[in-house]
């Protein structure tokens, strides 16, 4: 039978067998809530008709209630196949009693369970069942549900819920855990600040932890509140305790109940070391600091935290070999199961039954209660030296009772999750964050279980090996013995077995207790938002990431998503990375990654699943497109497509884009990845429009094969969704790659297939870009005729559609090309109106592109000193932006420019910056321009060696590039230096101008 569940001590929640069972529209959640608050109990139709309708039910009310049980009756028959839950009984319907559970029903069982085992005198039972009672409460009583009376019965819940809380607070105070409530008493007392029960309870725990004055200090804040209020003064057992606390009564002391101390045996628990265990040398001496601690003002504990099968019960183990001799009286062992599949994690009394009877106590005088266990225990320890090792714990509750009182002791705790800010304060807390192996470490691993012969003849092999395994000790181990099982396998044999993402987990999860269960055992506790965010994450064909992204992924705030992907982070499941542009970023270990793919594919919808990402990539573009903007000043140079941006909020977007090329540079590889992962699922218009928008970066930091391989993958993409304007889009992005990289032929003919679908479509913004790009080749070609009047085509467009950025870049090149063309007067004029449109326009990159534009024209007119400021005017600009592409050519005009002014010491060092500029971005042909002048200037100077020695590496960089005409220019170069005499100036800068 399917276990049915009603959960009303938060927001109204049904289930069977673990699937939610939604109910239609308001009526039918609020019936259903009053029958829940009344199971087995009769409620009226008037009633009902009362609480739906809010006092004031309409004649038909009678009728419609009967409409609105039909439909529960038929909802929870569709979803549990059972017609007779709700029952009619006149004079209304009652909650049939069955298999089924009720929250609300359970929380006051427990409670009663509470109080009869503390009359009873057994303090650990009771504690256990007040805390299970509260741990059912996930909110405000029937949340949402906004009616007079469901609130009044919720109400009555609450006060329970408090009572409860009450109660349990009393015995952890007998316990002698004052200093741990007094934070969690402090907020309750600031959520219910009229409880005088309370109120009495953070003054007592105040008190016992050496806190007298706050404790009179609280008695005063409570007794104004009350007056203030309700007009009243505290009552009797408040005002009481309040003169006992003044007067330093002896009844407030916590009783010390001597306990005998029974002759001690010798415990020695600890598992045998790994024979595997490897390296850790840092992470072993980190825990030697323990030892410092030992005999000091607190207990010194240890805390190994990190993700499944990463080695934290190894190190744990090895480390309390290496220093048992320093616990002469024993080491003890204990696995909690806090993370075990099949089993309940350990109950700390049981643990203590264990240890006590292993240090000699006898079992009759062991006592029942789990508070003087853990007393008896301190006793026994008390001037001991103990090792307590307690492993694979799950919360600080599960491990509190096992700490002994006295330092001579050590304990070492290893959990997934961090116990750091539980532990810090009270206790000399040295905690160590495990993370995966170095790669010699990983590879010594695999040596030691496989043999090292087999690593040692292939070193790549085994390096590739160790990266497929994350560098995890589990996958690493299970791997390697795969390879021992195999004699007749390689390492490349098993590398190319986990190189398919798709059977890697299989592979290194032979069995229960392979990789994939240990990944399990962290996810399946995750509450249902953060276990979503998880498997959509894992998702998203991305590296790293921030917090943005996954609000993206779940539509949802980032500040929300934020703490989600830290609870990931606490759970071991995510790594988060430095924060140096003010936003954490987080990565995945891949074989996380893989399994959160695994996950989503298992359990979220397709249609959600794709939904989700479109998200992704539509907030990765509305960001490029604002960076792009503020660059560009505008809207300009790309072509607009379809596809939608999802927005952040404006705060957010202003912070993360207060640098937009460093916010390219910092999500370049995100976005290739998202730009391969849209074309995989033909979301072509968000693909195409991700690579035009982001070639800023691609160009000027050279990044050229993201380029290519984004453009031809979106290309390829556009083709199969009939995408004919991304098609367009993609064939123009590769032609400007191939104008880049000075394959003008390839260029041509892409952009003519290109222009010829711009115009299919009417598109003039892709024309004029296309346009611009093929003058640009026609002007490489030699056709400087053809080159203005393509140009000059592509400007009038430009100036139609109001792109103000292309139609500065235009003139630029128009400038250029008239440059070339032997009419310096012409080139200046344009070059001087490029800029004055690339200053209205606010663009850095454009102010500085025109502004080398007009150096070259005043240097080619021999207006050297003019060209000198314009050209350190681009640099300040080039500089600034941390655009090295400019900075190679504003260099080089620098260098010429001092050239032209006859300061060749000073023009030297200038182009050799400019060199050393191109070779950053790994630009032959700007290395070339450089190379070439830098000769030229040598010349000058006389080094008649440094200059050939320059213009050989010029001509080799031309020739390497297919740049025929200029390898001629420097052949005539090398020809005009070679007769020995004083160099030409004049003649060497005709022949080094384009």
């Amino acid at each position: 039978m399917l276990q049915v569940v009603f959960r009303i001590l938060g927001p109204l929640d049904i289930s069977a067998d673990g699937r939610p069972i939604a109910l239609q529209g308001a009526r039918q959640r609020t019936v259903m809530s009053m029958l829940l608050l009344s199971p087995g109990r009769v409620v009226s139709v008037d009633t009902l008709a009362d609480a739906v309708w809010h006092g004031n039910p309409p004649a038909t009310a009678r009728n419609q209630i009967a409409i609105c049980v039909s439909g529960l009756r038929k909802t929870l028959k569709t979803a549990i196949g059972i017609d007779d839950l709700i029952v009619t009984s006149h004079p209304g319907y009652l909650l049939h009693p069955g298999e089924h559970r009720i929250d609300a029903v359970e929380f006051e069982e427990r409670a009663a369970e509470g109080r009869e085992a503390a009359r009873r005198g057994r303090i650990e039972e009771a504690q256990d069942h007040f805390e299970n009672a509260l741990a059912m409460w996930r909110g405000p009583a029937l949340d949402g549900i906004t009616t007079e009376r469901v609130e009044a019965e919720a109400a009555r819940l609450t006060e329970l819920r408090l009572d409860v809380y009450e109660q349990l607070t009393a015995l952890r105070l007998e316990a002698g855990r004052h200093r741990e409530l007094i934070g969690e008493l402090t907020g309750f007392v600031r959520e219910n600040p009229l409880r005088e029960q309370a109120l009495a309870q953070l003054m007592l725990a105040h008190y016992r932890s050496g806190r007298r004055a706050e404790a009179l200090e609280t008695y005063r804040d409570g007794a104004r509140l009350l007056a203030d209020e309700l007009g009243i003064d505290p009552g009797p057992a408040l005002q009481e305790l309040h003169e006992d606390v003044l007067n330093d009564s002896p009844g407030l002391s916590l009783p010390v109940a001597p306990a005998a101390a029974p002759a001690l045996a010798v415990p020695a628990h600890l598992p045998p070391v790994p024979a595997a265990f490897t390296g850790r040398h840092q992470e072993l001496a980190a825990l030697d600091r323990l030892l410092d601690h030992q005999g000091g003002a607190s207990l010194p504990v240890g805390s190994i935290i990190g993700t499944g099968g990463v080695g934290k019960t190894a190190l744990a183990v090895h480390w309390s070999h290496q220093v048992a001799a320093r616990f002469p009286d024993g080491q003890l062992f204990a696995d909690l199961r806090g993370y075990d599949e099949e089993e309940e994690p350990r109950r700390p009394g049981a643990v203590l039954d264990r240890f006590l009877r292993a240090l000699g106590v006898p079992g009759p005088q062991i006592p029942a209660d789990r508070v003087e266990r853990t007393a008896l225990f301190r006793s026994v320890l008390y001037d001991r030296r103990v090792l307590i090792v307690l492993d694979n714990a799950r919360s600080y509750e599960q491990i509190r009772p096992l700490l002994p009182g006295s330092s001579g002791c050590c304990v070492l705790v290893t959990s997934r999750d961090s116990l750091s800010s539980r532990l810090a304060g009270d206790y000399a807390l040295v905690p160590l964050h495990l993370a995966s192996l170095g790669q010699d470490e990983a590879i010594a691993l695999l040596s030691r279980v496989a043999g090292g012969d087999r690593f040692a003849a292939d070193p790549a092999g085994a390096a590739r090996l160790s990266e497929l395994c994350d560098r995890l000790p589990l996958a690493l181990r299970i791997a390697a013995a795969r390879l021992a099982a195999k004699p007749h396998w390689t390492v490349r044999t098993l590398v190319s077995r986990l190189e398919g993402q798709h059977r890697r987990l299989d592979e290194l999860s032979p069995d229960a207790r392979g990789v994939r269960a240990g990944f399990r055992l962290s996810y399946r506790d995750l509450p249902a938002d953060t276990a979503r965010m998880f498997r959509l994450l894992g998702s998203l064909n991305v590296t790293e990431f921030s917090a943005w992204a996954g609000a993206a992924l779940l539509d949802i705030d980032p500040v929300d998503a934020e703490d989600l992907i830290e609870q990931l982070v606490d759970a071991q499941l995510l790594e988060p990375l430095s924060a140096s542009t003010g936003h954490v970023r987080y990565r995945f270990q891949d074989l996380l990654r893989l399994f959160a793919r695994e996950c989503a594919l298992a359990e979220d919808g397709e249609g959600d699943l794709r939904t989700a990402l479109r998200r992704a990539y539509g907030v990765w573009l509305g960001l490029a497109r604002t960076a792009h903007r503020r660059l560009y000043g505008g809207d300009y140079t790309v072509v607009p497509g379809s596809a939608a941006p999802h927005p952040l909020p404006d705060h957010l977007t202003e912070t993360l884009l207060e640098d937009p090329m460093e916010w390219f540079e910092a999500e370049r590889n995100a976005i290739s990845g998202l730009v391969q992962q849209a074309a995989r699922e033909d979301a072509s218009e968000y693909a195409w429009d991700l690579v035009m928008t982001t070639v800023t970066i691609y160009q000027n930091r050279n990044y050229l094969e993201d380029w290519r391989e984004g453009a031809e993958a979106a290309l390829a993409a556009a083709r199969r969704t009939g995408d004919r304007l991304g098609e367009a889009a993609m064939l123009h992005s590769l032609g400007t790659l191939e104008i880049v990289q000075y394959e003008h032929d390839s260029a041509h003919e892409r952009l003519g297939l290109a222009l010829r679908l711009f115009e299919e479509q009417g598109q003039d913004q892709g024309r004029a870009l296309v346009l611009r790009n093929l003058a640009l080749c026609e002007r490489q070609r030699g056709d400087l005729d053809g080159a203005v009047e393509t140009g000059r085509r592509s400007l009038e467009i430009f100036r139609k559609v109001g792109d103000r950025y292309a139609e500065a870049h235009v003139l630029g090149l128009l400038a250029q090309i008239e440059l070339e063309r032997g009419d310096a007067q012409a080139s200046l004029v344009l070059s001087s109106e490029a800029v004055a449109r690339s200053r209205g326009l606010g663009t850095v990159r454009g102010e500085a592109q025109s502004t080398v534009r007009l150096a070259e024209a005043l240097i080619r007119r021999g207006d050297g000193v003019r060209a000198e400021e314009a050209c350190r005017r681009a640099l300040e600009l080039v500089l600034g932006s941390n655009d090295r592409r400019g900075e190679t050519h504003v260099l080089r005009a620098l260098g010429e420019a001092l050239w032209c002014q006859g300061r060749h010491e000073e023009a030297e060092p200038v182009l050799g910056r400019a060199i050393d500029a191109a070779e950053a971005v790994q630009d032959a042909f700007l290395q070339a321009r450089a190379t070439a002048v830098l000769g030229c200037v040598r010349a000058l100077l006389a080094d008649r060696a440094g200059a050939a020695a320059a213009l050989g590496r010029a001509a080799e960089l031309f020739a390497e590039v297919g740049a025929g005409a200029w390898r001629e220019r420097v052949d005539r170069l090398l020809v005009a230096i070679a007769d020995g005499g004083p160099a030409d100036s004049q003649r060497l800068f005709e022949l080094v101008q384009p």
